[in-house]
């Protein structure tokens, strides 16, 4: 099993910035990528950005040039940065950890996730 335990939510105003923290726990040798995910009030749940164990990263085209993921994998952290923050990015944000294998998801798991508001 592995635990997800994200920080970092809030209330800013447009254009701000936040910076989302995801802390990985117990079985991580199972997971190989981390991604953040976001799921505004009745909408589906969209993909934000993930990156793999080695580094490479992967971005909605919405969020390309203002949010920024990166890794400490000495810390089993992952961050999301995210810049010039606009009222439409207001959501839950969730972390997920996927372990793939073979070209299939073999382990998924989630966080409880965190608020994110973003205020005109």
């Amino acid at each position: 099993q592995v635990q997800l335990v994200e920080s970092g939510g809030g209330l800013v105003q447009a254009g701000g910035s936040l910076r989302l923290s995801c802390a990985a726990s117990g079985s991580t040798f199972s997971i190989n990528v981390i991604g953040w995910y976001r799921q505004a009030p009745g909408k589906q749940r969209e993909l934000v950005a993930d990156i793999s164990q080695g580094g490479s990263t992967n971005y909605a085209d919405s969020m390309k040039g203002r949010f920024t993921i990166s890794r400490n994998n000495a810390k089993n952290t992952v961050y999301l940065q995210m810049n010039s923050l606009k009222p439409e990015d207001t959501a839950v944000y969730y972390c997920n950890a996927k372990g793939w294998l073979v070209g299939a998801v073999v382990n998924d798991y989630w966080g409880q996730g965190t608020q994110v508001t973003v205020s005109s």
